[in-house]
């Protein structure tokens, strides 16, 4: 089975009001994450993190809550947070 087949087993309710991550610096983003390799976008099994018009987009509805960002982040650049009670992803099978 497929990565993408497992996550679609898990369900998301997403807070519309606000996000729980959030690009510290984006400037960072912009002009040093490139040469590493844009580890983020690679990293999250969510892809959560992708790069539109060299501008970083945070898709955080996506949002499995594994904290993979934030240990893959050289620059520590991504502050992250749990959702607001209620919110977030739902494990349906364990």
């Amino acid at each position: 089975m497929r990565i993408e087949d497992k996550l679609f087993l898990d369900g998301i309710k997403p807070d519309e009001s606000r996000s729980h991550l959030k690009i510290v610096e984006v400037t960072v983003c912009q002009q040093r994450c490139g040469e590493r390799g844009r580890p983020c976008t690679l990293g999250c099994p969510a892809k959560v993190y992708t790069w539109e018009n060299e501008q970083i987009v945070v898709a955080y509805n996506n949002c499995m809550e594994c904290g993979a960002c934030r240990i893959l982040c050289p620059f520590g650049n991504i502050d992250w947070s749990y959702p607001r009670g209620g919110f977030g992803i739902g494990y349906k099978t364990g």
